[in-house]
């Protein structure tokens, strides 16, 4: 696939085929991520693999309950807009994919949110370069329960930063309209 086709390709993708994707893809596709650029060569990032529809439910379940709990305690939250989805309780955050990745590290490292997210846009074309689908799931970060960080893995100093749903694509989304790129300014030649 060439470089233009796979950022054509690479789109959020909401809905999966049932079919799971074997730990073996998801192993090559984290590698290749770890090729991404990172402060210092730190490489900070650590993943969890959760391939399971069960736990998938369970932790989308916690992340609505403590969204809603963030939105009450302040309406004027970013997650506002979305509280509608996250009362429906058939709602899925993951909107039921087969696999979730989650990225993460250490909470102290400076450049933490930098570096994880050059590896989790990696992971993204990586992960399209073998025709499979992948979405970036933000509210899937608000995760409180500690005994489902214990079940997860999730050390005490880390922050997941990058939660990418994965799987087998229905169909590839449109790419949505974009806007121009803005230059500011073009400084010598």
């Amino acid at each position: 696939m060439k470089l233009e086709e796979l950022f054509i390709r690479r789109r959020s993708v909401r809905n999966y085929q049932g079919r799971a994707v074997s730990v073996e893809v998801i192993r090559e596709i984290i590698k290749e991520s770890t090729l991404a650029p990172n402060a210092g060569n730190e490489q900070p990032w650590k993943f969890i693999i959760v391939n399971d529809k069960e736990t998938l439910k369970r932790i989308s379940d916690e992340s609505k309950k403590n969204l809603l709990a963030r939105i009450a305690a302040n309406p004027n939250d970013y997650a506002k807009k979305y509280e509608g989805m996250l009362q429906n309780e058939a709602y899925n955050v993951f909107y039921n994919a087969p696999c979730l990745v989650m990225i993460l590290g250490f909470s102290h490292l400076k450049n933490l949110y930098i570096d994880c997210t050059l590896a989790a846009s990696y992971f993204m074309m990586a992960a399209t370069s073998r025709g499979l689908g992948t979405c970036w799931v933000n509210l899937g970060t608000v995760i409180r329960d500690p005994e489902m960080i214990n079940e997860l893995g999730i050390p005490d100093d880390c922050t997941i930063v990058a939660p990418i749903i994965l799987g087998y694509p229905e169909k590839i989304p449109p790419i949505p309209k974009r806007k121009e790129p803005e230059i500011l300014r073009i400084i010598g030649q």
